[in-house]
């Protein structure tokens, strides 16, 4: 263990911010803001900060510090250099009021580049300037322009699906607790950051007749229709310990996929037959998921022009660029899938979003260019017995949603953009799938590697079937018995990602709940701007 991480951990530890601590919303005695004359310290009066902290989005000098009171109060934010907090700055944040469920966030600019940054956060009520919450703290480590550190990351996706939601027996969603110790540079959330479709109850018989007893709050007792039930969702996931912990501590990237909303949405689904709604238009479910999404995701909104876009890029650096992509907002109807002709029934992209990401991919000058994405490529993911969720139709040529995927890889091969990896989620399995042009129907295309982690504490399920458009060789795949079996089975899964920084080689391992590589892949980076491998 390096002398940093050591640092880190003891901050940590100091702030009870490890678990089996006190947990989010309690860290140092008093803040800094605390400590001056006058301020009301009685806990029965103060603001209380349940969910903790968060912190995403993060660059080289820049990132979203994340938060959420209990009442109307305003959010202060102190961060620093160093854990003593000496010379540290102090920023009078944004207000927490209720038409955001007080929630906050504030982006802290002008940061330097690969440094630690310890902060805390308190919030400011609103009734009486006196009255300031017990601060919270957490520790983050900004991204390098140039190529000085190695580079460390996790991602999966599917979190409380299925009913399987915290149990404490088991010790809560333990397996943010395993991706903490970890201590990456970050996180990739990859959808299905909350299952609003899935109602939580206080037990349900798992394999082998064992029992697994979840916390349930009213909120997660039904499906979410309302805007108390989608932010329900979200506090939730915070009530575990284990949950708060990770935040932070690791600094995430969100992206969603369908269950922040329903099942299988798109503008077009139709909940006229599902006797759990009493809301039966889907745009206005749209509308309360999307809002709750976006509150209590640590993501950096846009711009005013369209505030609710999720697609976007971070660089890491020279090593590696993320493109995180949105697969669910833009897309026409789940259908048979099969026009031969560009449509808005084929979007999946959206034209929109389709130009950006090879715009993006073409400018970007990192060695590395990873594509977080919400589903894979070439797994079949049925809507029905006749229509289609994902992209993937079956087989033969590009059909329907396939047509924007051909689009894309044709334009990466044209440009000679290389280095592209595609991380994803949304199965329920892990998975190594390597696309060659030899063994798919559709050829204009370089070679690539997907990769699939997930769930992180959801029903596990698969495998699913392949599509030989793109010609994807299952090099290995790890998936259940029989569908959703409990985290009681163990087949819980996150991928991790390490690229050196003299060599440039991706190592990508697929890990299980406590750990254990269950699959890894080194990639050579393609050079050719140098003329050799790297």
């Amino acid at each position: 263990m390096s002398n940093d991480t050591q640092n880190r951990r003891k901050f940590l530890k100091d702030s009870c911010l490890l678990v089996g601590g006190a947990g989010a919303g309690t860290a140092l005695s008093k803040s800094a803001w605390s400590l001056a004359p006058g301020v009301i310290t009685s806990d029965t009066l103060r603001p209380k900060m349940l969910q903790g902290i968060q912190f995403g989005d993060v660059t080289a000098n820049r990132a979203i510090v994340w938060s959420r009171a209990d009442r109307p109060a305003r959010m202060l934010v102190e961060y620093s250099y160093n854990e003593s907090f000496s010379s540290s700055v102090k920023i009078r944040g944004p207000y927490a009021l209720d038409n955001t469920d007080f929630t906050a966030r504030l982006d802290l600019s002008k940061l330097r580049a690969n440094r630690d940054v310890f902060v805390r956060v308190s919030f400011q009520d609103l009734t009486n300037d006196r009255i300031v919450s017990e601060a919270t703290v957490g520790h983050f480590i900004t991204g390098a322009k140039s190529i000085s550190r190695d580079l460390h990351f996790l991602w999966s996706g599917d979190t409380a699906g299925q009913g399987w939601g915290i149990n404490p027996d088991f010790g809560g969603m333990k397996i943010y607790e395993t991706m903490r110790q970890e201590q990456p540079d970050f996180f990739v959330h990859c959808g299905d950051t909350v299952y609003a479709d899935g109602p939580i109850a206080e037990s349900v018989v798992a394999e082998n007749g064992a029992v697994w007893k979840n916390i349930v709050t009213e909120e997660v007792s039904k499906v979410a229709e309302t805007m108390t039930e989608f932010r329900g969702r979200y506090k939730y996931n915070m009530l575990d310990h284990n949950v708060r912990a990770f935040n932070a501590e690791v600094p995430q990237v969100w992206q969603w996929d369908d269950h922040e909303v329903v099942n299988n949405w798109s503008d077009a689904k139709d909940l006229n037959d599902d006797d759990r709604y009493t809301e039966k238009n889907v745009p206005t479910l749209i509308a309360r998921g999307a809002t709750a999404f976006l509150e209590y995701a640590p993501l950096r909104p846009f711009s005013a022009k369209e505030s609710g876009r999720v697609y976007r890029t971070i660089p890491y650096g020279k090593l590696m660029e993320l493109f995180v992509i949105d697969m669910r907002s833009y897309r026409g109807p789940n259908s048979a899938n099969d026009q031969t002709k560009a449509s808005a029934e084929t979007q999946f992209l959206g034209e929109e979003q389709l130009e950006w990401l090879q715009r993006s991919l073409k400018r970007s000058r990192a060695t590395w260019k990873v594509i977080a994405s919400d589903m894979p490529i070439g797994l079949v993911v049925r809507d029905g017995a006749e229509s289609f969720e994902n992209m993937a139709n079956g087989d033969g040529e590009p059909k329907g949603r396939e047509l924007e995927m051909a689009r894309l890889l044709r334009f990466i091969k044209h440009n000679k953009i290389e280095n592209v990896v595609w991380l994803t989620a949304d199965v329920h399995y892990c998975a190594a799938h390597y696309y060659s042009p030899e063994k798919a129907v559709f050829q204009d295309f370089e070679p690539f590697w997907e990769f699939v982690a997930g769930p992180l504490n959801a029903g596990s399920f698969g495998p699913n079937s392949v599509d030989n458009t793109f010609g994807p060789e299952v090099v290995f795949q790890k998936a259940p018995e029989s569908p959703n079996m409990s985290p009681f089975a163990g087949l819980q899964f996150y991928g991790d990602v390490q690229i050196d920084k003299y060599t440039q080689e991706m190592t990508v391992s697929l890990k299980d709940i406590d750990g254990s590589i269950v699959f890894s892949k080194t990639l050579e980076a393609q050079t050719r701007y140098c003329g050799h491998r790297g």
